[in-house]
């Protein structure tokens, strides 16, 4: 339903894109979440996206420096990361949920529970 891609290993300071492709549902319809799980630690959210693009949501952690972007007519939602520090490296998520007027009252703070579908997870590295 959902294959994360665009994972590798990357040097501080570098860029990467991550892809979110969905399938076997009508992407219009649904807010679509990044997260990620760095070792030892709970996951986290990153980024959300509203279903008509106009609301967008980041964690302070990475703010000004990830970008996430929707195209509907490929069914993929992407995730821009620049200026890339270790503290990035981590396995990120993409996830899906059926968007509601409650969903943009809670934005990133969402429960993850409440997410329809997950992908797999593509690994991202920071490190010289």
């Amino acid at each position: 339903q959902l294959q994360a891609s665009g994972g590798g290993l990357v040097q501080p300071g570098g860029s990467l894109r991550l892809s979110c492709a969905t399938s076997g549902f009508t992407l219009d319809y649904y807010a679509i979440g990044w997260f990620r799980q760095a070792p030892g630690k709970e996951r986290e959210g990153v980024s959300c996206i509203s279903s008509n693009d106009r609301s967008t949501y980041y964690a302070d952690s990475v703010k000004g420096r990830f970008t996430i972007s929707r195209d509907n007519a490929k069914n993929t939602v992407y995730l821009h990361m620049h200026t890339l520090k270790p503290e990035d490296t981590a396995v990120y998520y993409c996830a899906a949920v059926v968007e509601t007027p409650l969903y943009n009252n809670y934005g990133l703070g969402y429960p993850q529970n409440e997410y329809n579908y997950w992908g797999q997870g593509t690994l991202v590295t920071v490190s010289s």
